[in-house]
């Protein structure tokens, strides 16, 4: 969940030249058939009559059927009720250094950075002092989980609180900051300090403590509960799936390619039919270093290039160095478990040197937070790519299972994932054996958007004759985007978080900014229909600085269909902004937003709109929202400055509403509801993000007076957070 910003810290959205392929924008794609748009605009027109979904079935080619196409009634999603209705006053835009909730509600701050995990490790100074983070809460929090404990209990007073830990404020980490660091100082001299480097790899991963709800309400660490665990860069982990032991996994400290060590830069999660939990790890490609070594192999050159991981990209004399890479390869008195992230080949084979550790990573791990000693699994077959999460389609007896996913980079894709394993109800127990069945045997197939609201999941296997350069199914998913570019997806704005409506079934995803768009990267198209320039304060911001969320259906409403119907469901926009061109989704100023990125529906129904924006932090701070979505083609067909699009439902205040703005240089990141619906747990990351150790941007949560004396001095470093929110009445949060 990184920013649209030109921020050594934001940098990663400058990736426009990763994706050359010649795939089409949808300017250039054309209704292939009148037939398709004529069925569409009649599926339209049905949603609008209250039609369930599965009335676009009948949608497709008339003279290309899909032997994958299911009947109507294969797997039919029928509404089992309406969506409650939103209850609480919305609440206004700010810039203030504190946490605004409504009216009526109350937050308290549950854990935070460098919180010790058990009774051992002394409580957290915040002064840049503290050591050992293998026992401490990360920084940057970002996806977070509840699952009630015991495992076969609804509890929503004691649970097991899974969070991911993405990234770095360096700054606030060490006493004067990093030393020697590039990504603060990118001519800085190396090598960097061991002990520096061991805190930074140790303050990512994931953590997973058991919390309790105490006096008042208050929810707090149980400090003494065996379980809580932290994975980092430097646990062990397994490789599982068609990845496994192939040749491209074999390095110098893993020469089988069966095992790894570590997970990096984690940030969007998802939860697995069979209770366990999963971690996508996003922007792992820019910690590597990579020496002069173009010559040595042109074919594997071009593969860590799609990744963004070329020769010769560090070079501080330069002041040239990748976003995220923070020289842990040059970590004086480093053993291989900071040398492997110099990725250059220099030995006489894969086994002599760490050229393939890339390959390790930028995978869906999954961890079983109630047996937390188990190792945990990167599942390969769904592919590697900048992961945000994964999210599970409708679950039922007999069908395979579905996940979703998003690669979150500009004009990056849009996944999907089939098991090729029938679900069964009494496997919802098998902990990671559950993955073993149905997370590495399956159908991996990439998204293209057609012109006419329709679109086709395109296979990712050596049965498409379009990936017939590629070795094999292990040389696919080890190489996810070369062959989505040969398979003809569609590039996107930046898909991140994804989530699946309850009720009706339908994949909803944050297509968060795209500052190419239109400029320097490809031209609009019907899914991607918003190319603008925007002031804000001084910085003129072009591309599709807002972003906006797309939604689709499966035809018939069958997650294993290959073709669905897609549109819009909410444009970002300023409330004031042009409704022809920009806020096409009549967005008020009790719900206009930019940026959405995080999203998440609970059991109700409710949609939670979550922000990472640097296109309207001039005017608040970072937000969450909570909406009543309606269902794909509740809208209208609408022209954007000469681009067709499929255009949702315009936005109300009763059907979205603004329940949250966090603090300065902070995105909120994280949501999940206790199955009580009376708690709902929220991550603050990267407070203060822009601020130096002279200024600090921000002092939250110090700064929330209430909260002071759990961080000491008012005065403090800003720290990323989770916060507990409950109503005062004691009520279900949000209606």
């Amino acid at each position: 969940m990184a920013r649209d910003r030109s921020s050594p810290l934001h940098a990663h959205d400058s990736q426009s030249t990763l994706n050359r392929s010649g795939n089409d924008s949808f300017h250039s794609i054309v209704a292939r058939r009148i037939s398709r748009r004529e069925c569409l605009e009649r599926g339209f027109l049905a949603a609008a009559l209250g039609v369930l979904p599965g009335a676009l079935a009948a949608c497709g080619d008339e003279d290309e059927p899909s032997a994958d196409e299911p009947s109507q009634a294969a797997g039919a999603l029928t509404p089992a009720t309406s969506p409650p209705a939103l209850g609480f006053r919305a609440v206004p835009k700010g810039l203030d250094d504190f946490v605004r909730v409504p009216e009526g509600y109350v937050a308290f701050v549950l854990t935070a950075l460098g919180d010790p995990i058990d009774d051992a490790t002394p409580a957290y100074a915040n002064d840049g002092s503290d050591g050992d983070f293998s026992r401490r809460i990360g920084d940057h929090g970002d996806a977070l989980m509840y699952f009630p404990y015991p495992r076969a209990s609804n509890s929503s007073s004691e649970g097991l609180l899974m969070q991911n830990h993405e990234a770095l404020t360096d700054v606030y980490l060490h006493v004067g900051g990093p030393t020697n660091s590039p990504i603060s100082d990118k001519t800085a001299a190396l090598p960097r300090p061991l002990a520096e480097v061991l805190k930074e790899q140790e303050a990512h991963g994931v953590s997973l403590v058991k919390i309790m709800k105490g006096e008042g309400g208050r929810w707090a660490i149980d400090r003494g509960f065996a379980g809580n665990r932290r994975w980092h860069v430097n646990t062990e982990l397994l490789l599982s799936g068609p990845a496994a032991g192939s040749p491209q996994m074999v390095t110098k400290l893993t020469p089988a390619g069966d095992r790894t060590f570590g997970t990096l830069n984690n940030c969007g999660n998802g939860y697995t039919p069979w209770g366990t939990y999963l971690s996508g790890e996003e922007n792992w490609a820019f910690y590597f270093r990579r020496g002069d070594d173009a010559a040595t192999e042109a074919v594997r050159d071009a593969k860590l290039a799609r990744q963004g991981i070329v020769a010769n990209n560090v070079d501080p004399a330069a002041s040239v160095a990748p976003f995220n890479y923070r020289a842990w390869d040059r970590a004086e008195g480093g053993a291989a478990l900071q040398l492997r992230f110099d990725c250059t080949a220099s030995g006489a084979s894969a086994a002599d040197d760490f050229r393939n550790e890339p390959n390790h990573f930028g995978y869906v791990v999954e961890l079983d937070p109630y047996d937390s000693a188990q190792t945990g699994k990167k599942r390969t077959a769904l592919g590697r790519m900048a992961h945000e999460g994964a999210w599970f389609g409708p679950v039922v007896e007999g069908q395979p299972l579905v996940v979703y996913m998003g690669d979150d980079s500009r004009n990056e894709y849009v996944y999907k994932y089939v098991s090729n394993a029938t679900w069964r109800a009494a496997d919802a127990t098998l902990g990671l054996a559950g993955g073993d069945k149905y997370l590495d045997d399956g159908k991996l197939y990439v998204a293209r958007f057609d012109a006419d609201g329709t679109g086709e999941w395109l296979l990712l296997a050596k049965d498409n004759p379009a990936l017939g350069s590629f070795a094999d199914l292990a040389d696919i998913v080890i190489n996810v985007r070369s062959a989505s570019d040969a398979a003809g997806a569609t590039k996107m704005d930046r898909p991140e978080w994804g989530g699946v409506n309850p009720l009706s079934g339908e994949f909803y995803v944050s297509l968060t900014n795209n500052s190419s768009r239109g400029t320097s990267g490809p031209a609009v198209d019907a899914a991607n229909p918003r190319s603008y320039q925007e002031q804000r304060g001084e910085t003129s911001q072009t591309g599709n600085p807002n972003g906006h969320i797309l939604r689709l259906r499966e035809a018939g409403g069958n997650g294993a269909a290959t073709a669905f119907s897609w549109d819009v469901y909410l444009f970002g926009a300023q409330a004031d902004a042009d409704p022809a061109t920009v806020n096409l989704s009549a967005l008020g100023p009790d719900n206009d937003f930019s940026s959405p990125d995080g999203l998440w529906f609970d059991r109700r129904g409710v949609l939670w709109i979550q922000t990472d924006d640097g296109a309207y932090t001039d005017v608040t701070n970072c937000m969450m929202l909570a909406a009543i979505p309606g269902q794909v083609g509740d809208g209208a067909q609408a022209v954007v400055a000469g681009q067709a699009t499929f255009v949702g439902k315009p936005a109300s205040p009763d059907t979205l509403k603004r329940f949250l703005v966090g603090v300065p240089g902070s995105e909120i990141t994280g949501v999940d509801l206790t199955p009580d619906k009376r708690t709902l747990i929220v991550g603050i990351q990267h407070p203060g993000e822009t601020g130096t150790l002279d200024r600090f941007q921000s002092n939250w949560p110090a700064s929330s007076g209430a909260d002071a004396a759990l961080t000491g001095v008012v005065n403090n470093r800003p720290r990323t957070a989770t916060i507990a929110i409950s109503r005062a009445d004691g009520g279900d949060i949000g209606v």
